[in-house]
């Protein structure tokens, strides 16, 4: 089980670090993958554009390979169940042990004027959204790990407390290790909504993912054979494994390594191999999004796959907490 927030155009980092990894597991698990548009409320509470942002979420899962009718792709809120449970779980939740939390420490400096309880809980509500389903695995980015720690510790109270329901959650990814997708300006990851001009979107134009790649920082080049690369050139090294064929990454490792690489020409390069892997996705999910009938028949389909699978759950938490009165 996993789940991507609406708050943003998915970007290189969404597809490496997690849609990959998706498409990969739906063959051979049982798979419940949502937009958390929920989770999308503690940081962009207007919701004018909600809609708007969860097809497209949903346009380029499908786009990247998620088929519909292999895995359990739903809308968080359409799932009822996920808030009940989040409120049974938020009585097994401290506030010290939540405000510990990187990913709230890092909020509350981003938008000091909003710290809302939803905010605070938020690795409350994700726990409910894994434990629903009862998940025993996870895919999930470097960045989410701590939150998959605390969804064992809440999970483990729960048994604990009242009796065994949930499995332990533990993060998956095929044995390869977590990719965390560099920003093209060296400073930091990818990113939905911030550091735009150094994001690499799979809905970029052509034109764009050029001019983005063109402007990564590099320097003057390697003064002596067999240097170490600084951070930023091999940030740009990661992002052409990602999408280069072998024989051209070799060439510009030689290149770097003998001192004769030019980086406009390695751009140039990396450029049009990102243009050649981004384009397909993107005019694939553009053809989706303009399907409305379809998207309403995906989320449909999935919140009823999501809900039989809440409702066997709800129906053991109810049980064990002893809230059954009739």
């Amino acid at each position: 089980m996993s789940g991507i927030r609406p708050t943003g155009f998915l970007h290189l980092g969404n597809y490496f670090g997690a849609v990959r990894n998706y498409v990969r597991m739906q063959d051979e698990f049982d798979c419940f993958f949502m937009v958390a548009d929920l989770h999308s409320l503690t940081t962009h509470p207007d919701t004018r554009e909600l809609k708007i942002n969860v097809q497209r979420v949903l346009a380029e899962n499908i786009a990247s390979g998620l088929d519909p009718e292999k895995v359990a792709l739903y809308c968080q809120s359409h799932i009822r169940e996920t808030s009940e449970l989040y409120l049974y779980l938020n009585m097994l939740a401290y506030q010290g042990e939540l405000e510990k939390t990187v990913t709230f420490k890092d909020k509350v400096r981003q938008q000091p004027d909003n710290v809302n309880a939803g905010l605070l809980t938020y690795p409350v509500l994700q726990t409910a959204d894994i434990i629903l389903h009862r998940a025993e695995l996870v895919p999930v980015g470097k960045d989410q790990e701590q939150h998959l720690e605390m969804a064992r510790t809440f999970a483990n109270r729960f048994n604990h407390r009242y009796g065994e329901v949930f499995p332990e959650p533990k993060a998956f990814n095929f044995g390869d290790e977590l990719i965390k997708v560099p920003s093209l300006d060296g400073a930091g990851k990818m990113s939905k909504s911030e550091n735009q001009l150094a994001t690499l979107y799979l809905s970029d134009d052509d034109e764009m993912i050029r001019k983005k790649v063109m402007k990564a920082k590099t320097d003057s080049g390697p003064s002596e054979p067999n240097s170490k690369k600084p951070d930023y050139i091999e940030n740009i090294f990661l992002l052409m494994k990602l999408v280069s064929k072998p024989e051209t990454i070799r060439h510009y490792e030689m290149a770097f390594n003998d001192c004769t690489v030019r980086y406009g020409d390695l751009k140039k390069q990396l450029a049009e191999d990102m243009v050649a892997f981004i384009t397909p996705i993107r005019q694939r999910a553009e053809t989706i999004r303009q399907d409305q009938k379809y998207l309403k028949e995906v989320m449909e389909k999935g919140a009823e796959k999501a809900r039989r699978s809440a409702k066997e759950t709800m129906d053991k938490v109810r049980e064990a907490m002893r809230l059954n009165y009739y």
